[in-house]
């Protein structure tokens, strides 16, 4: 299919605001647990209390991603996928700047919940537009490098945390970082265009957009829906109990000194960052999402094997499997690529920003899970039985989904 040179022009500066978008998102999202030990130690929390007030945050925040997303997706079915990139950097632009200025624990929630509001539209609006405009076999490539890039963001926000001593600012002025590139890029999405199968699905006025329980109403469709969830739940399990609680885990696995949580997010956003383009280039290559995300989900067992078998030998090997462990759950290019193929015009942008927040909400679950088993079977059997939980519901959503690589994205669900 002949792309036009003006398309072309609008395909490139959509991927660049994209994944700038993403890049500050992602910067925010990782940041919080960079700074949140510093920050609630200034607010005069520390100790078990600490610990408390820290989940209490971060719970705020994943509500506030669970509801943005639902919202964002059914704002970007219904009013376009620009009102998306626009709302919701604005919102979590603010938010940064307010976190940079609170002076408790329920204000500095207000705003984490706010800050997650504005957290959960941003990838899902920027896939689906990025998708829209490119054609059916380069898009891939779109979406992978706003994935990808994005991710990088994680890492941005380890250097300005302070993942490494003596290295990093002050938590209040790493905030007012986050608020200022997201308000810088506000500027640049002045030029972006609006996608031409969103406008044209606008013009049939018979067309039901952006019902967000339509995704429930149809066997067909929920199964599709439930399937590409399930598939990401392993990249969060990676996240939100091997690294977020790597000082635990890795004292329990015979480290002293225990590693430090900030260190392994670190090492993890950067192993995927080069993961997004490597699982976007395999998929390329073998013209296939299903195979690539097949790969990938069977070098995270490995390399969530070898965490636990080899990650105590020292603190050089545990932080190489937090890389690696990252690389290999960088498959999340792919999965937000697939989760936008999935899903006609009228419901794609609902689709694509609930599915990913759906996943980072199932941290939830699973910290819950990893915690009430704690009691009875020691950490790290706990962390282990929460992973094998998680490659199985993945490997059940992965059988089931149908391949979407080079699709026809121009077609509308029914009611």
């Amino acid at each position: 299919m002949h792309v036009s040179p003006a398309t072309a022009k609008a395909a490139k500066l959509a991927v660049i605001v994209a994944a700038l978008g993403y890049f500050v998102d992602i910067y925010d999202l990782i940041l919080f647990g960079m700074v949140r030990t510093r920050s609630l130690a200034e607010l005069g929390i520390t100790g078990a209390a600490a610990t408390n007030e820290g989940i209490y945050l971060l719970n705020m925040q994943l509500g506030g991603m669970l509801l943005g997303g639902i919202v964002w997706g059914v704002i970007g079915d219904k009013r376009g996928r620009l009102a998306v990139l626009f709302g919701s950097i604005t919102i979590y632009s603010v938010a940064n700047i307010a976190n940079g200025l609170v002076h408790s624990v329920d204000t500095y929630a207000l705003w984490r919940f706010v800050a997650g509001v504005g957290l959960a539209g941003e990838l899902g609006a920027g896939i689906t537009l990025v998708s829209e405009l490119m054609g059916k076999h380069e898009r891939g490539v779109g979406t992978t490098v706003v994935a990808a890039l994005g991710v990088s963001g994680g890492v941005a926000a380890g250097l300005v945390g302070g993942a490494f001593p003596g290295i990093g600012v002050d938590w209040r002025t790493a905030y007012f970082i986050g608020g200022g590139m997201g308000i810088a890029l506000l500027l640049l999405r002045i030029g972006v265009v609006e996608s031409g199968m969103f406008n044209a699905a606008v013009a049939k006025a018979a067309v039901v957009r952006g019902n967000f329980f339509q995704l429930f109403t149809n066997k067909q469709r929920f199964l599709r829906y439930l399937a590409i969830i399930l598939v990401g739940v392993p990249v969060w399990y990676v996240i939100s109990i091997l690294f977020v609680f790597a000082k635990e885990l890795g004292g329990a696995l015979g480290l002293s000194p225990e590693p430090s949580p900030a260190t392994a997010l670190f090492f993890c956003y950067a192993g995927a960052a080069v993961g997004g383009l490597v699982s976007g280039y395999v998929s390329q290559r073998l013209r296939s999402r299903k195979q690539a995300l097949g790969i990938f989900l069977g070098a995270s067992v490995v390399m969530s094997t070898l965490y636990f078998a080899i990650g105590g030998m020292s603190l050089t090997v545990f932080y190489a499997m937090c890389a690696c462990g990252g690389l290999a759950s960088g498959y999340w290019s792919v999965f937000v690529s697939t989760a936008a193929e999935l899903f006609g015009t009228n419901l794609r942008a609902t689709a694509t920003t609930t599915v990913p927040n759906f996943v980072r909400g199932s941290a939830v679950l699973l910290t819950t899970g990893f915690k009430a088993l704690i009691p009875e079977t020691g950490i790290v059997t706990a962390a282990i039985i929460v992973g094998v939980g998680s490659f199985i519901v993945a490997g059940i959503g992965l059988w089931t989904l149908k391949e979407t690589f080079g699709v026809d994205l121009d077609f509308i669900e029914e009611a």
